[in-house]
Parts: structure tokens; sequence; C-alpha cells
């Protein structure tokens, strides 16, 4: 089943209000997840690249410079026109826009040489289709890379987060775990190389605020984080600000 109008909705709202903020957002404008990306694209050289479910666009950014095309995808057309805007500041003419959503790819097959998303994956509600998707429109030889957040294996652990995802975000589907995303990428038919892990620091106050929160979950927000098992709070790193420490990947997927 792919992503229903209403999800689609409700994703693009909820980021379209917020696009500049992720523009701008410290967070998400680096990490190592992007150094990663770059060294990709610097030791493979590739004619053009698909950012699916582009947000404030950094993943465009640091790619445009490397490769001949970059098509920023997003279902937000708010959030498109912000990365434009962004793109024109820095000078980044090789960045075009397309709006639709992920589980259908208005592409032909085999156009792009590297398919990328970073940070989008957890919204979509049916990812095979995706993948699915991004497997056609990868030519022969090309590279998905994979970026998101991902869940522990343990299911305390994955409670924990899911929760803080959705209290956070309504528009949040699933973070899944490694072997969830490796399972996927080769059921998808892709061949994924052993992933890379980070942590990352969220600040309490502008994780909320970047997305615009409801008022009435901030609390119980701070609720979960502050009554947290010791278990929960170790892995998390949860301070007494209630600011946290989750676990991001990157995944080199080859598409034979």
């Amino acid at each position: 089943m792919s992503s229903t109008p209403q999800h689609q909705s409700m994703v693009a709202e909820t980021f379209g209000n917020r696009a500049d903020a992720y523009v701008k957002s410290a967070v998400h404008a680096g990490g190592p997840d992007l150094a990663a990306l770059v060294a990709a694209l610097q030791a493979k050289g590739a004619e053009n690249l698909l950012d699916l479910g582009c947000g404030g666009g950094h993943l465009s950014f640091h790619a445009a410079p490397l490769v001949g095309q970059v098509v920023a995808y997003d279902l937000s057309t708010a959030m498109l026109s912000a990365v434009e805007k962004a793109a024109a500041q820095r000078g980044l003419s090789n960045i075009d826009t397309r709006q639709g959503p992920a589980e259908v790819l208005p592409f032909a097959d085999a156009s792009f040489d590297v398919v990328a998303t970073r940070y989008s994956a957890h919204h979509w509600r049916d990812v095979p289709a995706a993948l699915a998707e991004m497997r056609r429109v990868v030519r022969p030889g090309g590279r998905a890379i994979v970026m998101d957040v991902f869940a522990p294996a343990n299911p305390l652990l994955d409670t924990h987060l899911q929760t803080l995802e959705m209290l956070r975000d309504p528009s949040h589907v699933r973070d899944y775990s490694l072997e969830e995303w490796q399972a996927m990428l080769r059921r998808a038919g892709f061949q994924p190389q052993a992933p890379q892990s980070f942590r990352l620091r969220l600040e309490f106050t502008s994780w909320v605020e970047r997305i615009g929160t409801p008022a009435a979950h901030i609390p119980a927000l701070r609720s979960l984080l502050s009554h947290a098992p010791a278990e929960v709070k170790d892995h998390f790193a949860i301070e007494p600000d209630d600011s946290f420490t989750i676990d991001t990947m990157f995944i080199l997927a080859d598409a034979p």
C-alpha cells in the first residue's frame, strides 16, 4: 500500500510550515553522514543524483559541487521553494526541484546514477514501495544511499524512541533498525554494504521548536525522558535539560 493522501498531506503541511527552520538547522546542515556522502561521491563520480525527500536541501547542497545535476524531490512545495532560494544564494545552479511522494517517482527507469535520502524515510508510510521505486530509477551499476535515524534492536529502547518521535512529530511513521534496513534494501534488489553508524545529540528546546511540536505534547515528552528506566537514560544519554542522543546511519547500496 502506498502512502495515503491524508498522510502525505500531513507530512507536507508539517514540514512546509517549518521550511526555513530546516534550511537553517545546524543539526541538519552538517554531520559525519554528509562527510561520508561526499567521500562516496568523490570516490565514484556521478552524472546525476536524486535527493529523495530533500527537506531543507542539505544533501543536495553537499552533492551539487560533485555531480553534474541534482534533483531535489519532496512532498512539500514550500520546502522546495526554500531549497531553491538557498541554492541560488549558494551559487548552486545545477539543483532542480520536483514535487511528489517517495512511493511514486515521476522519472523514467534508469534515470539516475545515485538516489540518496536523508532524514526522510522515517516519514514514508510504505518504505518497501519507495525502495522499489529507487531501484527502478537507478541505472545498472548505480547506487542508493540511505541516511536516517535508526532504531536500536533492543525492544525497550526501540519503543521509547518511537514514542518520542511520534509525540514530537505526529507525521512520524517508524525508525527502522539496521537489520531491517539491510533486509529491505536486499528485497528491493540492492546490495547493501556494511552500514556506518553515528551518534547525534539533540538539544531539547530546538528539537521541538524546529518542527513546531504541539504545546500539549511537550510536557509528555519531558515526562517520558525524565522517568525513563536507567537503561534507556544510558543509551540515549538523557541530560538534565532533557536533551538526548540518538543513533544515525549511512548505508551505501549498489545496484547490480
